[in-house]
């Protein structure tokens, strides 16, 4: 009887944990692939959180956001939670929420100093491709 309850009890576990594997959200609300260049923005929020990292923007007048990767991932790839400060002047490339909403997925930015950096980059990548 015990020996049951154990095994019950393991498989309930197993597969708790692997729909919490899968439990993520699609990319369906982004025209993915569209890239689409914001050439001048300034850095408002760049929140360095999971799962998601978020960017907050002003272009002119009006409030933009973008979701990005992973802090984890993005780490592996050269950014940090300091990459982006509020007021840094920016342009950035992204895909387009489907919506129409000022905001989509954070493909790449352009720091101030004029370096790149991609979210969609793997840390095998060739470093003078990804930044």
């Amino acid at each position: 009887m015990r020996f049951t309850f154990t095994r019950l009890a393991v498989a309930g576990a197993a597969l708790l944990t692997a729909g919490a594997a899968v439990a993520h959200h699609s990319t369906a609300m982004f025209s993915w692939g569209k890239e689409v260049k914001i050439a001048s923005a300034t850095v408002e929020r760049w929140e360095w959180t999971n799962p998601h990292t978020f960017l907050y923007v002003k272009v002119g007048d009006e409030e933009w956001a973008f979701e990005g990767m992973s802090p984890n991932h993005l780490g592996r790839i050269g950014w940090s939670k300091r990459t982006l400060q509020p007021g840094d002047k920016i342009s950035l490339v992204y895909y387009p929420l489907k919506d129409g909403r000022k905001g989509g997925f954070d493909v790449a930015v352009t720091l101030p100093n004029g370096q790149t950096l991609k979210q969609l980059s793997s840390p095998t990548d060739d470093p003078s491709k990804t930044q």
